[in-house]
């Protein structure tokens, strides 16, 4: 199996995420895609940027990208290890401007993320790690390890849930655990992929998605969830699998 090395990762997410913030230091015009998602030019810039570097880094390990083309998206079929590759995850948060949004970058063998790398560059945090690898925090340099914090009886169960994508659904499913109103659930909504990453170093131990996303949302974040302890399946319990023909994922739930 091929474990990518952080020395020469992290580089590659932060250059990315340089990408991204001098766009969102200045005015910018917003694209909408044929499903109402913005697109600006910071993830195409973060697009490139990872996209190139990856190539030069392992060119026998193709990549799959959000932005990748039409041609690319139909190629991947043959893949059994890719790159996979949100440049900005959570746009919506880089057009409000609220700083939640995250580069990721994970590395799929045979249907199942084995390695994610997730940086938020306002805050300027990375997390990165693997099922049975471990998981790490960097922050102002420093490789922190990290570990999931299961829910503990009698204390609020703590969740997180999207800050644009709160469905009904989700919240249904949040009320067989208890009454938020009663304060048994604290739940604390915010964007991107900073949802597994908050568990991952035990901030909190659930986040049910019922709501759509795709494989490029949560494959790197995954990765470092599981590298830290925690785990993210199906509502029935079986694995998320990834390039399947349809690029969506199913409701899922993520937990310490």
């Amino acid at each position: 199996m091929y474990l990518p090395a952080i020395s020469e990762l992290e580089p590659i997410a932060r250059a990315a995420g340089d990408a991204i913030m001098s766009i969102y230091s200045e005015p910018f015009a917003v694209e909408y895609k044929q499903d109402e998602s913005p697109l600006t030019a910071a993830d195409k810039g973060a697009h490139e940027v990872i996209v190139q570097a990856l190539a030069r880094l392992t060119p026998d390990i193709p990549v799959l990208s959000e932005e990748s083309s039409p041609e690319v998206m139909a190629a991947r079929f043959g893949w059994s290890r890719y790159w996979l590759v949100d440049p900005l995850d959570g746009t919506k948060e880089f057009v409000s401007r609220n700083g939640e949004f995250t580069v990721n970058i994970a590395l799929i063998e045979q249907g199942t993320p084995t390695w994610g790398l997730v940086y938020a560059p306002v805050l300027d945090k990375l997390w990165y790690g693997g099922k049975g690898l471990g998981a790490w925090r960097v922050v102002e340099g420093r490789h922190e390890a990290i570990q999931t914090r299961p829910h503990r009886e009698g204390e609020p169960l703590r969740v997180v849930g999207s800050r644009n994508h709160l469905s009904r659904e989700t919240l249904d499913y949040l009320a067989r655990f208890g009454d938020m109103a009663r304060g048994e659930i604290e739940l604390v909504s915010m964007g991107s992929s900073l949802k597994f990453c908050i568990i991952a170093e035990g901030g909190a131990a659930l986040y049910p998605r019922l709501a759509p996303t795709c494989e490029w949302d949560t494959g790197a974040a995954q990765a470092v969830l599981e590298g830290a302890g925690g785990s993210v399946t199906q509502l029935d319990g079986s694995a998320l699998a990834y390039n399947k023909p349809d690029i969506l994922n199913p409701w899922f739930v993520a937990k310490a």
